[in-house]
């Protein structure tokens, strides 16, 4: 693989990241800045951190090292679509969010681990 874009985790943080972004757009004015704001730059940290990982990928502590960063604002952002579920149930947009960011939780665990036991540098 030539670039970050090319993982399937980058891929996958990239579309939900997306989709967390107007979702939160619709959020109650006086929540834009306050959920809103915190769970777009959550959801936006794990693609960036797998990006900025990728480009150390020749240090593999520092590409672990930002893996793990990743791993962190993924359930940051599982953290926050729990908060917006109890605050706006009828809010299925965010609902169905949660389960697909557990997935790219466990997707993240692997990759991690893959690079720790067989990534040459």
């Amino acid at each position: 693989m030539s670039s970050y874009k090319d993982l399937e985790i980058y891929k996958v943080a990239f579309e939900l990241a997306k989709r967390v972004h107007y979702s939160s757009l619709t959020l109650p004015g006086f929540e834009l800045y306050e959920q809103g704001s915190q769970i777009r730059r959550a959801s936006k940290s794990i693609k960036d951190q797998i990006a900025e990982g990728f480009g150390r990928r020749r240090y593999k502590p520092e590409f672990i090292k930002f893996l793990i960063y990743a791993q962190s604002s993924c359930d940051e952002t599982t953290s926050q679509l729990e908060m917006i579920n109890t605050l706006y149930p009828e809010r299925k947009d965010f609902e169905e969010l949660l389960p697909e960011y557990c997935q790219l939780g466990k997707m993240l665990n692997s990759f991690i681990q893959y690079v720790e036991s067989s990534w040459r540098t």
